[in-house]
């Protein structure tokens, strides 16, 4: 089973996120939720360059893929999965829940600690917000994520299967999240208690610190009602709320090289949580 998953890891996950990658650019033409400001050939070009780069260099530092890891654990009788005896669908199940209470974890990490912010806010100064801006990530960041998801891994033991599962699961939510599109008004209050929406994640990339520290989950909201940090709506709407970070506001920062060099440039004031009185002042 390991064997096949691996040969068929990145097939799965390349066709679901060019799938959905597909459907999200679609809707978006057809439904977008707010008008963008920026130029749509100049973001997409350069997050999309990021994100192939973001593909090569991970495949050629971290070549073993989150999936290996869990097989090597398996192998070995490491985790909780290998130690304590599941019945395998609740074993997938269980594996997918803690692998995204992970995932909030370390996303809230990423913003606590003014270090950690600094690569993360790439994600963050996107002047607009749309399907791209959901693979819009720092190498550093990328690299970093890889390596607590293998440490998650090697101490939870998850099966491989649910290791795939739930890469294939977040990918997609993050191009569905991240999407710029209009859901009807009474589907989204339903629809958030399972998944998290656009309308909810997009309250995460306000520049209004408060509300970039809240809504930190991807696959589901549970962890952000759970833990305190959800906030339904942002204070000046969805429509008028602005994206992004205020240290890099002009468009010249949209390109890949400028990008690259965020977490080189610029204090972190006002974002990392526990200094938010400081964009206030």
């Amino acid at each position: 089973m390991d064997v096949f998953l691996l040969t068929h890891e990145v097939p799965a996950r390349l066709g679901v996120f060019f799938g959905i990658f597909a459907m999200m650019a679609v809707w978006e033409l057809l439904a977008p939720r707010r008008a963008l400001q920026q130029r749509k050939s100049v973001r997409w070009t350069n997050n999309l360059a990021l994100t192939v780069l973001n593909g090569v260099l991970v495949r050629a530092i971290l070549p073993v893929a989150a999936i290996g890891v869990a097989g090597f654990a398996g192998e070995r009788g490491m985790g909780v999965f290998n130690l304590v005896h599941v019945p395998y669908p609740w074993a997938i199940v269980l594996s997918v829940l803690a692998l995204d209470l992970a995932i909030y974890l370390q996303h809230l990490l990423f913003h606590a600690v003014p270090l950690l912010w600094r690569l993360h806010r790439v994600h963050h100064a996107d002047l607009d917000f749309d399907v791209t801006t959901g693979a819009r990530f720092h190498p550093a960041e990328i690299v970093l994520s890889m390596l607590i998801k293998f440490s998650v891994i090697l101490v939870l033991g998850p099966p491989a299967l649910a290791v795939l599962l739930f890469e294939i699961l977040l990918n997609a939510t993050s191009m569905f999240n991240h999407g710029n599109v209009r859901l009807p008004a009474r589907m989204d209050p339903v629809l958030r208690l399972l998944v998290v929406t656009p309308d909810m994640h997009r309250v995460h990339h306000s520049v209004n610190p408060r509300e970039t520290n809240s809504n930190f989950g991807f696959n589901v909201p549970w962890w952000d009602r759970l833990f305190g940090t959800y906030r339904a709506q942002p204070h000046a709407g969805h429509v008028a709320m602005t994206i992004g970070v205020e240290q890099f506001r002009v468009p010249r920062e949209l390109w890949l090289d400028r990008m690259l060099l965020q977490p080189f440039r610029a204090d972190t004031s006002g974002y990392a949580i526990g200094r938010e009185h400081e964009a206030a002042r």
